[in-house]
């Protein structure tokens, strides 16, 4: 009788141990369950370092669009979230960052990067992992002509932007003898590359061409040269945290002659370091002006509010990137019978995006991740006032 009620009390034991285990079984099935409805996208982009402003400003903007959706996807089912990561503008920070991401299962689609030289080595990795990365600031053209399936961008690139520069410095500003200073970076090299080739077939003589090392903050080396070389327009290749103050100490040298540069000197950030020197320098850029339109005005004022800081001239293009991605994925869904869809499908989805009409662009993708539709603009510095004024459209 005794051992009959312990075999009762051990099967007892066993069943209850059974059923937690069950319990416990169900709730991490029902946490995975939950999980497959969860759409991540990431945003990887500089968010701290000399590109900082702009990295931020991108991470901003897409984070505005997909809070802006949220609402429509959990009518279908689905909770979306943001990752976001910082890859520093360094290559070995994008590619560890992008490994982490290929290997997140929900991670669907990318935003970014802003950095060619970030952004080639990374890309590899996710079409190692079938993860869709559209880019809001990519210009060199590599990002591209690889012909990655997952790769795209919504801006121009490099050999648009540095011939339309090359033109308006010659036909406009009459410029014939110029020098080039360039970070030695993917983008910055590319684009003054571009910028010299369009430049001597147009006629100009370039009477020096050198590079400096980003990070550095005393260019007198190069700027003395320029002084030697006495040319009547100074052309950069890189970033605003270095543009700018080779802008005031090429200033502080009495060099009064116009300095241009990319889009890569488009931030708020290059008035704050060139102050008032920042007068008569000229810029090409991807991103058009943000005001020019009534709905680029609501997204200005709309991010204003939300963020309590003012939108740079990149914000958009991360607010227009992240509405890529959102309508090719949500149709990626549709056409799947509602059910979430592979990341294959899902970068299929994006390269076939036609005619996206976002806030500021509009977005077809060709063959390789181009898009058609994409402008060049030119911005003039009449004052330390950002953004500058812009001159009109200089190419396509």
């Amino acid at each position: 009788m005794r051992l009959k009620k312990s075999v009762v009390l051990l099967l007892t034991g066993v069943l209850i141990i059974g059923m937690l285990a069950a319990c416990s079984s169900k709730s991490k099935g029902d946490e995975s369950a939950n999980g497959s409805n969860v759409i991540k996208i990431a945003t990887q982009t500089p968010l701290s370092g000399g590109s900082a402003i702009i990295g931020e400003s991108i991470r901003l903007g897409a984070q505005m669009k997909l809070e802006e959706q949220a609402e429509k996807f959990k009518e279908l089912g689905y909770t979306l979230k943001l990752e976001s990561y910082d890859d520093q503008s360094d290559p070995k920070k994008g590619v560890s960052n992008a490994n982490i991401i290929g290997a997140d299962k929900s991670i669907y689609a990318i935003v970014g990067h802003y950095n060619s030289g970030v952004a080639i080595p990374s890309s590899e990795v996710y079409e190692k992992y079938n993860v869709a990365m559209v880019s809001p600031g990519t210009t060199a053209v590599t990002v591209t002509d690889r012909g990655l399936k997952t790769v795209n961008r919504i801006v121009g690139r490099d050999d648009a932007q540095g011939p339309a520069g090359a033109k308006y410095a010659i036909e406009t500003l009459g410029a014939k003898k110029i020098f080039i200073i360039q970070d030695k970076t993917a983008y910055g090299s590319g684009i003054a590359d571009a910028f010299k080739v369009a430049a001597e077939e147009a006629g100009a003589e370039i009477v020096g061409y050198e590079g400096i090392t980003v990070g550095e903050k005393d260019f007198n080396g190069v700027i003395n040269q320029v002084l030697t070389k006495k040319p009547d327009l100074i052309y950069f290749g890189g970033i605003y945290s270095e543009g700018g103050i080779i802008i005031k100490q090429a200033r502080d040298k009495g060099i009064d002659v116009p300095i241009m540069g990319g889009d890569g000197m488009d931030a708020s950030g290059l008035v704050d370091i060139a102050g008032d020197a920042v007068v008569n320098t000229y810029i090409t850029s991807v991103a058009g002006d943000s005001t020019a339109t009534e709905a680029g005005r609501k997204f200005v004022a709309d991010y204003k509010a939300k963020f309590n800081k003012n939108a740079e001239a990149f914000s958009v293009y991360g607010y227009d990137t992240m509405g890529v991605i959102l309508h090719a994925i949500e149709k990626a869904i549709n056409e799947n019978n509602g059910k979430l869809p592979s990341k294959e499908k899902v970068a299929e989805a994006v390269r076939s995006v036609k005619d996206y009409e976002g806030v500021l662009t509009n977005v077809t993708f060709d063959e390789i991740g181009d898009n058609t539709n994409a402008k060049i603009y030119l911005y003039k510095f009449t004052e330390a006032s950002y953004p500058g004024v812009l001159e009109g459209e200089v190419g396509k």
